[in-house]
Protein backbone atom coordinates (compact mmCIF):
# COMPACT_ATOMS: atom_id res chain seq x y z
CA UNK A 1 0.00 0.00 0.00
CA UNK A 2 1.30 3.39 -1.03
CA UNK A 3 2.62 5.86 2.00
CA UNK A 4 -0.39 8.81 2.83
CA UNK A 5 0.60 12.31 1.49
CA UNK A 6 1.67 14.38 4.47
CA UNK A 7 -1.10 15.97 5.89
CA UNK A 8 -0.68 20.18 5.00
CA UNK A 9 -0.64 21.56 8.99
CA UNK A 10 0.39 25.47 8.40
CA UNK A 11 -1.63 27.99 9.50
CA UNK A 12 -4.63 29.19 7.61
CA UNK A 13 -3.99 32.65 5.89
CA UNK A 14 -6.32 35.44 8.11
CA UNK A 15 -8.38 35.74 5.20
CA UNK A 16 -9.52 32.13 5.11
CA UNK A 17 -9.90 32.12 8.74
CA UNK A 18 -12.34 35.25 8.36
CA UNK A 19 -14.04 33.10 5.52
CA UNK A 20 -14.88 30.49 7.95
CA UNK A 21 -16.29 32.73 10.24
CA UNK A 22 -18.26 34.57 7.63
CA UNK A 23 -19.34 31.34 6.26
CA UNK A 24 -20.51 29.97 9.47
CA UNK A 25 -22.52 33.11 10.38
CA UNK A 26 -24.26 32.93 6.89
CA UNK A 27 -25.24 29.33 7.73
CA UNK A 28 -26.28 30.27 10.68
CA UNK A 29 -28.70 33.13 9.58
CA UNK A 30 -30.15 30.64 7.07
CA UNK A 31 -30.93 28.41 10.46
CA UNK A 32 -32.54 31.01 11.85
CA UNK A 33 -34.70 31.70 9.18
CA UNK A 34 -35.72 28.48 8.53
CA UNK A 35 -36.38 27.52 11.78
CA UNK A 36 -36.75 31.10 14.24
CA UNK A 37 -38.33 33.77 12.28
CA UNK A 38 -41.93 34.40 11.07
CA UNK A 39 -44.25 36.84 10.26
CA UNK A 40 -47.48 37.27 11.79
CA UNK A 41 -48.66 39.86 14.46
CA UNK A 42 -47.61 38.95 17.80
CA UNK A 43 -47.92 40.19 21.45
CA UNK A 44 -44.14 41.29 22.87
CA UNK A 45 -42.95 40.13 26.44
CA UNK A 46 -42.71 43.88 26.77
CA UNK A 47 -46.25 44.41 25.94
CA UNK A 48 -45.48 45.94 22.31
CA UNK A 49 -47.38 44.55 18.90
CA UNK A 50 -45.20 43.33 16.17
CA UNK A 51 -45.59 42.15 12.81
CA UNK A 52 -42.68 39.75 12.93
CA UNK A 53 -41.20 36.86 15.45
CA UNK A 54 -38.47 34.97 16.33
CA UNK A 55 -38.68 31.74 18.64
CA UNK A 56 -34.91 30.47 18.86
CA UNK A 57 -35.49 28.02 20.87
CA UNK A 58 -35.86 25.79 17.81
CA UNK A 59 -32.34 26.94 16.75
CA UNK A 60 -30.67 26.37 20.00
CA UNK A 61 -32.11 23.21 20.23
CA UNK A 62 -30.93 22.31 16.88
CA UNK A 63 -27.32 20.32 17.07
CA UNK A 64 -26.46 22.13 14.01
CA UNK A 65 -28.00 25.73 15.61
CA UNK A 66 -26.89 24.92 18.55
CA UNK A 67 -23.12 24.30 17.94
CA UNK A 68 -22.82 27.97 15.68
CA UNK A 69 -24.83 29.81 18.53
CA UNK A 70 -21.69 28.61 20.73
CA UNK A 71 -18.96 28.67 18.61
CA UNK A 72 -20.08 32.68 17.15
CA UNK A 73 -20.65 33.65 20.62
CA UNK A 74 -17.41 31.81 22.32
CA UNK A 75 -15.41 34.05 19.16
CA UNK A 76 -16.93 37.26 20.22
CA UNK A 77 -16.44 36.98 23.79
CA UNK A 78 -13.37 35.17 24.04
CA UNK A 79 -11.37 38.20 24.33
CA UNK A 80 -13.18 39.68 27.17
CA UNK A 81 -12.08 37.89 30.44
CA UNK A 82 -14.93 36.74 31.30
CA UNK A 83 -15.67 34.25 34.34
CA UNK A 84 -19.30 33.28 33.75
CA UNK A 85 -21.64 33.31 31.27
CA UNK A 86 -25.73 33.26 32.05
CA UNK A 87 -29.31 34.81 32.22
CA UNK A 88 -32.41 34.68 32.41
CA UNK A 89 -34.46 31.51 32.16
CA UNK A 90 -35.13 29.90 29.58
CA UNK A 91 -33.61 31.48 26.69
CA UNK A 92 -30.25 31.91 28.25
CA UNK A 93 -30.49 28.34 30.11
CA UNK A 94 -29.38 26.55 26.55
CA UNK A 95 -27.09 29.01 25.35
CA UNK A 96 -24.92 29.40 28.37
CA UNK A 97 -24.63 25.37 28.31
CA UNK A 98 -23.24 25.34 24.54
CA UNK A 99 -20.62 28.09 25.15
CA UNK A 100 -19.55 26.91 28.43
CA UNK A 101 -19.04 23.16 26.72
CA UNK A 102 -17.30 24.89 23.67
CA UNK A 103 -15.15 26.96 26.21
CA UNK A 104 -13.69 23.64 28.42
CA UNK A 105 -12.87 22.13 24.60
CA UNK A 106 -11.56 25.14 23.16
CA UNK A 107 -9.50 25.26 26.68
CA UNK A 108 -10.70 28.76 27.84
CA UNK A 109 -13.02 27.85 30.61
CA UNK A 110 -16.37 29.94 30.91
CA UNK A 111 -18.90 28.57 33.78
CA UNK A 112 -22.40 28.71 33.68
CA UNK A 113 -25.55 29.74 35.46
CA UNK A 114 -28.87 31.02 34.95
CA UNK A 115 -30.80 33.36 37.06
CA UNK A 116 -34.47 32.33 37.91
CA UNK A 117 -37.15 34.50 36.66
CA UNK A 118 -39.00 33.75 39.81
CA UNK A 119 -36.38 32.14 43.25
CA UNK A 120 -37.71 28.87 44.26
CA UNK A 121 -39.97 28.80 47.09
CA UNK A 122 -38.69 26.00 48.65
CA UNK A 123 -35.12 24.43 49.13
CA UNK A 124 -31.95 26.99 49.11
CA UNK A 125 -34.74 29.72 47.27
CA UNK A 126 -31.92 30.61 44.66
CA UNK A 127 -32.31 33.16 42.22
CA UNK A 128 -28.93 32.17 40.68
CA UNK A 129 -28.55 28.93 39.75
CA UNK A 130 -25.99 26.31 38.47
CA UNK A 131 -22.68 27.30 41.16
CA UNK A 132 -21.96 24.53 43.70
CA UNK A 133 -21.36 24.93 47.33
CA UNK A 134 -18.69 26.92 47.87
CA UNK A 135 -18.86 29.26 44.63
CA UNK A 136 -20.09 32.78 44.37
CA UNK A 137 -19.98 35.26 41.76
CA UNK A 138 -18.67 38.01 43.78
CA UNK A 139 -15.90 39.77 42.31
CA UNK A 140 -16.58 36.99 39.04
CA UNK A 141 -16.84 39.25 35.57
CA UNK A 142 -20.26 37.87 33.49
CA UNK A 143 -21.41 38.56 30.17
CA UNK A 144 -25.27 38.10 30.09
CA UNK A 145 -26.71 36.44 27.23
CA UNK A 146 -29.91 36.50 25.61
CA UNK A 147 -31.90 34.54 22.67
CA UNK A 148 -33.95 37.90 21.37
CA UNK A 149 -33.65 41.17 22.84
CA UNK A 150 -36.38 44.03 22.67
CA UNK A 151 -36.46 46.45 24.81
CA UNK A 152 -34.20 45.14 26.66
CA UNK A 153 -35.76 44.84 30.11
CA UNK A 154 -35.84 41.03 30.87
CA UNK A 155 -31.87 40.85 30.02
CA UNK A 156 -31.84 44.18 33.29
CA UNK A 157 -33.18 41.61 35.99
CA UNK A 158 -31.11 39.12 35.34
CA UNK A 159 -28.03 42.38 35.30
CA UNK A 160 -30.11 42.90 38.82
CA UNK A 161 -29.65 39.03 39.84
CA UNK A 162 -26.46 39.09 38.98
CA UNK A 163 -25.03 42.47 40.63
CA UNK A 164 -27.23 41.43 43.92
CA UNK A 165 -24.39 38.29 44.18
CA UNK A 166 -21.75 40.23 43.82
CA UNK A 167 -20.46 40.21 40.08
CA UNK A 168 -19.09 42.70 37.29
CA UNK A 169 -21.16 42.78 34.23
CA UNK A 170 -19.04 42.74 31.36
CA UNK A 171 -21.79 43.55 28.65
CA UNK A 172 -24.88 41.96 27.64
CA UNK A 173 -24.63 39.86 24.67
CA UNK A 174 -27.88 38.97 22.63
CA UNK A 175 -28.08 36.48 19.75
CA UNK A 176 -30.72 39.01 17.69
CA UNK A 177 -31.52 42.31 18.50
CA UNK A 178 -35.12 43.27 17.35
CA UNK A 179 -33.35 47.03 17.31
CA UNK A 180 -36.58 48.50 19.37
CA UNK A 181 -34.64 50.28 22.26
CA UNK A 182 -32.38 47.75 23.78
CA UNK A 183 -28.65 49.92 23.18
CA UNK A 184 -30.57 52.88 24.27
CA UNK A 185 -32.01 51.12 27.30
CA UNK A 186 -28.30 49.70 27.84
CA UNK A 187 -26.77 52.73 26.98
CA UNK A 188 -28.80 54.55 29.87
CA UNK A 189 -27.82 51.84 32.36
CA UNK A 190 -24.11 52.10 31.77
CA UNK A 191 -23.88 48.57 30.22
CA UNK A 192 -22.06 47.73 26.93
CA UNK A 193 -24.32 45.70 24.39
CA UNK A 194 -23.29 43.90 21.28
CA UNK A 195 -25.75 41.18 19.39
CA UNK A 196 -25.09 38.22 16.44
CA UNK A 197 -27.42 39.40 14.24
CA UNK A 198 -29.90 42.37 14.09
CA UNK A 199 -33.71 41.95 12.95
CA UNK A 200 -33.28 44.48 10.08
CA UNK A 201 -30.87 41.36 8.94
CA UNK A 202 -33.64 39.21 8.39
CA UNK A 203 -36.27 41.52 7.17
CA UNK A 204 -34.52 42.50 4.02
CA UNK A 205 -36.51 40.58 1.12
Amino acid sequence: MSPRPPIDCAPQPLENLALSKSASRARLAEIIRKRSFGRGEITLASGRKSDFYFNLKPTMLDPEGATLLAELTFEALKDDQLDYVGGLEMGAVPLAGAIAQLSWIKGHPIAAFFVRKKPKEHGARLAVEGLAKGESLQGKRVVIVEDVTTTGGSALKAVEAVRDAGAEIALVFTMVDREEGAAETFAEAGIAFRSLYKAGEFLKG
